[in-house]
């Protein structure tokens, strides 16, 4: 081919409409798969679809949720485009790698405008109808006034004829339903059933393994919280303004923790092995698993290396945690792990509770409600800020000698602060 011809043929090219380019665009077509959500999970129960056949979605938008044995998984666009076809139904169990969505690329805005106007229209005709329904009646009444009139007014009376003789009939139902239930003296006595899902299914069934491997004991000690509450209301103001963190009591009592672990290493160690476990695990670091209640149950994000963390440093990382759960953005990386629990009951009024354990942990330590009781101080009986704790350990490693000790430490680290500064 000559030179010329090739430049005519690259002008002819260049003067077609823009538009056959942007149709050829939108022909490829994208099929999303399952993310991976993590090494220990393979499979999820689709939740919802974000969005719907022929909407349009914008690149890393969200358009489908895949709830889990421990998180909820987002599903994202891989690029622009309007959905096709939903490959899966909502509460189906869906597997990593497998189709999900079918997905459109390019030109989805023009699609997307089209679509409006394909809504839009459907008004109008109903209204057409309506319209176009009114003068044919005219005409007619105007051509014959006789022949449209009868088949109206048979027609007209016919269905609540039915109607009336439709609705004795369930009246009598509801009559003789009304004496059934005035009959029973305790009044509705429905019931329901909801499939749990996945997250709580995994819970209780965590729950129940810790029960039915450690042997629990629960020990119990009361704190004295005044010292705590009178550190707060001086420096609390302080440290919002430098740091923006509100210092609250858990970073106390992981301190705390930390501290009482370095005399009694057992509390932050762990049983592993077949058959139950034959070897003790001892760790040098501590990672704190902190209890949080979401509406879909409790999950149990980690604060890593609290041991090399001071208290606004421990505040910081639980805030941060507690808002990532409030907004079910945690990952699966935030809550693995965890050497031990803190479990904070008292926020929801708990004056006393048994924690279970977070297997493979070997203890946890569970928080009440600080309440107002008349204490022996000196000699003198005085009201102060009283907190129950409460420490449930595995007995297969924890003697009841180092389970109390280690909670006594705790006790007197609360008690006086100015302690946590010398550890």
């Amino acid at each position: 081919m000559s030179f010329r011809r090739v430049l005519a043929t690259s002008a002819r090219f260049a003067r077609l409409p823009q538009f056959l380019f942007s149709q050829y665009r939108t022909y490829a077509s994208k099929i999303v798969k399952v993310p991976e959500m993590a090494e220990s999970i393979t499979e999820g129960t689709l939740k919802q679809f974000s969005k719907q056949v022929g909407d349009y979605v914008e690149l890393d938008e969200e358009i489908a949720t895949i709830e889990t044995d421990k998180i909820d998984v987002s599903v994202n666009a891989p690029e622009a485009g309007t959905i096709k076809e939903l490959l899966v139904k909502e509460e189906d169990t869906v597997t990593v790698g497998q189709d999900l969505i079918s997905m459109e690329l390019g030109g989805a805005p023009s699609g997307g405008k089209k679509e409006q106007g394909k809504e839009q229209p459907k008004e109008p005709a109903s209204k057409e109808q309506e319209t176009s329904s009114q003068p044919k009646g005219g005409q007619e009444q105007e051509k014959s006034q006789d022949k449209p009139a009868p088949p109206k007014e048979e027609k007209k009376p016919e269905p609540p004829k039915e109607e009336k003789k439709s609705q004795p009939a369930p009246s009598k139902q509801a009559k003789e339903e009304q004496p059934k239930k005035s009959d029973t003296p305790f009044g509705s006595r429905e019931e329901r059933r909801v499939k749990m899902n996945r997250m709580r299914l995994r819970i209780a069934e965590r729950l129940k393994q810790s029960q039915n491997t450690a042997a629990s004991l629960t020990t119990f000690n009361e704190v004295d919280m005044s010292s705590l509450m009178e550190l707060r209301k001086l420096y609390k103001d302080d440290i919002l303004k430098k740091s923006g963190v509100k210092l609250g009591f858990m970073s106390a009592f992981s301190r705390a923790c930390v501290l009482a672990m370095k005399e009694l290493p057992a509390v932050n160690a762990s049983i592993e092995g077949p058959n139950g476990g034959d070897t003790i695990v001892y760790r040098d670091y501590v990672d704190i698993s902190v209890a949080v209640a979401t509406e879909k149950g409790l999950v149990t994000p980690v604060v890593r290396n609290a041991e090399s963390m001071d208290m606004v440093g421990i505040e910081k990382a639980i805030a941060d945690l507690g808002k990532k759960a409030r907004d079910n953005k945690l990952t699966i990386e935030d809550m693995a792990g965890g050497s031990f629990t803190i479990s904070n009951g008292g926020v929801f009024g708990s004056l006393m509770g048994t924690p279970i354990i977070n297997l493979p942990q070997t203890a946890v330590l569970g928080l009440h409600a600080i309440k107002e009781k008349p204490v022996a101080i000196n000699g003198k009986v005085e009201i102060r800020p009283m907190m129950y704790l409460a420490l449930t350990y595995d007995h297969r490693l924890l003697d009841g000698r180092e389970a109390v000790t280690f909670l006594v430490k705790v006790k007197e680290y609360i008690e006086d602060p100015r302690r946590m500064l010398l550890g």
